[in-house]
């Protein structure tokens, strides 16, 4: 097995072959062999975790061609640390410093008279958190330099501290009502609007008339929302709902008539505004777990709730258990449902925590894994069938081989990584792989003879072992002879009348097949098509033992890989054996690791030798691949898909690269950005975007009602119609993967 090693600049990378159990402690020797960064020096990062001493790489689930992060600790000299520390102390002292002469700069408030305004007057004033307009009284006025700071009280919120505003917050309280006749086009008046629900009670904004529309049953205004000072929102559709207020202009003080000081006095009513809760409409006499306290839903004794910094939500501090005697000293205090226990959170230099998958650690055993590709998880895995999937597999031709069984694995061929067969006793089997563990097997091609699983020791991790027991038609045994077209027989067997008739396997074979049988592959695991149970019996093998053999027979379109005809279908197609991800790459530096040990001039003459050599030979001409041509019925499902007539020539473009090409891209076009996988039931939408009906849905009833893609906003009662052209030129493409799904 491989991973590569990447420091965090991405500048240097190596690429190791370890084992699953190899330790981190090792691992870090033989990275200071590659990069040249001492072990002491080594910080390893994979998947958020660090990776510590003590463990091994199998503990933090490394896999095939992982990538470990490497942050390189830097050194520094105690000069360097020393000169560092000085002029920390220097940068706080002149920091210091800076404070005081600021805090002896800033000048004092001093108390001053106001033109407009005195104490006690009833005005209305700018929030700045909100950018809305509220009651307040005015308690204080101050000078600062050359300006009027006012002291407010917000009027019907005593629990409030006094704050400070400029003059430019303040204004006469709003106290005339406009008629929506009297309203003309470029006035700015005061009115009541919720920006997130505009049919809902807001707070109150100034509002700049650029349009009356005025209907029978509807009036609204259309124009500039002011919040606060410098945010205005254009083009903003309002409804006041028959409460327009004028903005009053502020009067000198000596101006001011007897009416005057009596509308600068307040009323005690207040104007309408959102609740804070929704859930109470901010009804003090009524219990409310969201405003009030979580437990008993009481809105006493408020100085004793107790907010959480996560959630929000309220508790008395008799409420908690245990219930605490004084607010906590601590900056940030959570709640027992936002609690995190610290016990359980794993930091940078601690242990891992241990769960059941893994390895006891009293296990005394100290047998190694290997570096080999028996023990390598899946990267990846199938999902354009289901597992349960009979039949070919979409995209997978006749004669495609793979280096290792963990790929045949990962493309669905043959689920299982080791088990000969892939079934369930309750269904079928759905494919085999041939690879000469069993002596009685007999391999002639277009037909073989095949013998059931089971009857072995294979204590220890054995992979295989001569027949020490009789076979039952149990488990995997009934899986495949429930693909014969015939009653299950227990005892005798059965034959197939209409073998045709019978339920597909899919075949792969192993070069380990080569020993006894010579349409065994070269190298790695051949997929050879569909095969049919012809007849299923008992038998007394060569070791004495009863096993159950079954008579497979070839019915696919495509030709045998092992024939001239499948041959040259397969160099027309292209296909070569596939690697794992890095594979070449690994093998490459093990082979240049090996190349130095050696005699450094015999290979420097065999490079010169080869390089001659091959300036020598011409070069050979590729010859052209087979270009995959759509069926009629398909074409005709794409011409009329009009919505994605772009993609669909994209993926045509792939055509001469053959089927397999053509595929891969239809895949890539036509993935859902919720599942990330091949949309099933397509709906697309007016951005041209194609998601699964189903993830579109639950996105709906989750809030999201914009495209995942590019984040067009979909109407509330937006009608989701399956695309029936794409949905059937796809199950033509990928037969049965609506399975799955």
């Amino acid at each position: 097995m491989y991973v590569k090693v990447r420091t965090m600049d991405g500048k240097q990378e190596a690429i190791l072959t370890i084992s699953k159990l190899t330790e981190v402690e090792e691992f870090k020797r033989e990275i200071e062999k590659e990069l040249n960064v001492k072990v002491d020096l080594q910080r390893l990062f994979f998947r958020g975790k660090q990776l510590e001493n003590g463990y091994k790489l199998y503990d933090y689930n490394v896999n095939l061609n992982d990538v470990i992060q490497l942050m390189v600790k830097i050194q520094i000299n105690e000069v360097e640390s020393q000169a560092t520390s000085s002029t920390k102390v220097t940068s706080s002292s002149i920091i210091k410093e800076e404070i005081v002469d600021n805090s002896s700069k800033e000048e004092k408030l001093s108390e001053a008279e106001s033109l407009y305004y005195k104490v006690g007057d009833a005005v209305d004033c700018l929030d700045q958190t909100y950018g809305a307009w509220f009651e307040a009284i005015i308690l204080k006025i101050f000078k600062r330099d050359d300006n009027i700071i006012y002291n407010m009280q917000w009027e019907f919120d005593d629990k409030a501290p006094a704050f400070n505003v400029p003059e430019s917050s303040v204004r006469p309280r709003a106290r005339r009502l406009l008629k929506f006749d009297s309203l003309k086009i470029g006035q700015k008046v005061m009115i009541n609007h919720n920006v997130d629900d505009p049919k809902v009670t807001g707070l109150w904004y100034d509002f700049t008339i650029l349009k009356i529309d005025k209907k029978k049953r509807v009036q609204e205004l259309i124009g500039i929302l002011h919040i606060g000072k410098d945010q205005p929102l254009e083009n903003r559709k309002v409804n006041p709902k028959g409460e327009i207020f004028a903005i009053e202009e502020p009067k000198f003080l000596t101006d001011r008539s007897s009416e005057d000081e009596q509308h600068m006095v307040s009323s005690g009513k207040r104007r309408r505004i959102q609740a804070y809760c929704d859930a109470c409409l901010d009804n003090p006499n009524k219990e409310c777990r969201e405003c009030g306290c979580r437990v008993c839903a009481g809105k006493e004794d408020e100085h004793n709730l107790l907010l959480c910094d996560e959630c929000n939500s309220a508790y008395h501090l008799s409420c908690l258990n245990p219930p605490l005697t004084s607010i906590p000293e601590e900056d940030y205090w959570y709640c027992p449902e936002c609690k995190n226990d610290e016990n359980e959170i794993v930091k940078a230099g601690d242990k891992l925590k241990q769960t059941k998958k893994k390895t006891n650690e009293n296990n005394s055993s100290k047998r190694d894994w290997g570096k080999g590709m028996a023990c390598v998880g899946r990267t990846k895995e199938c999902s354009i069938v289901p597992p349960n999937h009979r039949g070919p597999i979409p995209g997978v031709e006749v004669g495609m081989c793979w280096m290792y069984r963990v790929q045949v694995s990962e493309v669905g061929v043959h689920r299982p990584h080791i088990a000969g067969i892939h079934g369930r006793e309750t269904d079928c089997a759905y494919s085999i792989v041939l690879s000469g563990g069993y002596e009685d097997d007999i391999d002639n091609g277009d037909e073989f003879i095949y013998t059931g699983s089971g009857g072995r020791d294979l204590s220890g991790n054995k992979r295989t072992a001569e027949q020490s027991c009789d076979q039952m038609l149990t488990r995997m045994n009934k899986a495949l002879a429930l693909n014969c077209n015939a009653k299950l027989n227990a005892t005798t067997g059965a034959t197939a009348e209409d073998w045709r008739g019978g339920i597909p396997v899919r075949v792969v074979r192993n070069f380990k097949l080569a020993k006894h049988s010579k349409y065994a592959p070269e190298e790695g695991n051949r997929y050879d098509g569909i095969y049919k149970v012809v007849k299923y019996y008992p038998d007394t093998g060569k070791s004495g033992f009863r096993v159950w053999r079954y008579l497979l027979r070839r019915d696919d379109p495509a030709a045998a890989p092992w024939t001239e005809e499948g041959k040259a279908r397969i160099e027309a197609l292209g296909l070569k054996p596939m690697y794992p991800d890095g594979y070449l790459e690994a093998m490459a530096k093990n082979k240049i690791n090996k190349t130095n040990k050696t005699n450094k001039k015999r290979n420097i003459l065999m490079e010169e030798e080869n390089s001659t050599s091959s300036k020598k030979e011409p070069p050979k001409k590729k010859k052209k691949l087979e270009s995959y041509e759509l069926e009629s019925e398909v074409v005709k499902h794409i011409e009329k898909d009009q919505a994605n007539i772009k993609l669909w020539d994209e993926c045509r473009k792939t055509l001469p690269d053959g089927k397999t090409a053509f595929l891969q891209q239809v895949s890539e076009r036509f993935t859902c950005p919720c599942c990330l996988e091949l949309v099933y039931n397509p709906v697309t939408i007016p951005c041209t975007h194609n998601i699964c009906l189903n993830c579109l849905k639950r996105a709906f009833s989750s809030g999201v009602q914009y495209c995942p893609s590019c984040r067009y906003l979909l109407d509330k009662n937006y009608k989701m119609k399956v695309n029936q052209c794409l949905s059937s030129a796809l199950l033509s493409l990928y037969p049965g993967y609506e399975g799955g799904r």
